[in-house]
């Protein structure tokens, strides 16, 4: 019985390397990147500087739950999803 428990132990032994090789190396990064990123989506306030994923660059002047106006040029505002945010651009910030 020992021996037979053992050969079965090892015939799972790939398949269990194999999900934690899944685990670690894509599962996981991607779970701390979308929690990254939720976490700068919730901290944008009123006069950030940001970049859509569409690469429009704007300060942002309203904002609510679901949506952003950013101020792209002088007397121009468009709306945007807020997760059409894609960063904050601190380069530009002063």
């Amino acid at each position: 019985m020992d021996a037979e428990m053992m050969a079965q132990l090892s015939s799972w032994g790939p398949i269990i390397i194999l999900v934690l090789f899944f685990y670690f190396l894509l599962y996981r990064p991607q779970k701390q990147a979308q929690k990254k990123r939720e976490e700068m989506l919730g901290a944008l306030k009123v006069g950030d500087e940001i970049i859509t994923l569409g690469g429009m660059h704007g300060k942002i002047t309203a904002l609510n739950d679901k949506t952003v106006t950013l101020c792209v040029a002088d007397g121009v505002s468009i709306v945007f999803e807020r997760s059409a945010i894609s960063a904050v651009n601190t380069s530009e910030q002063e």
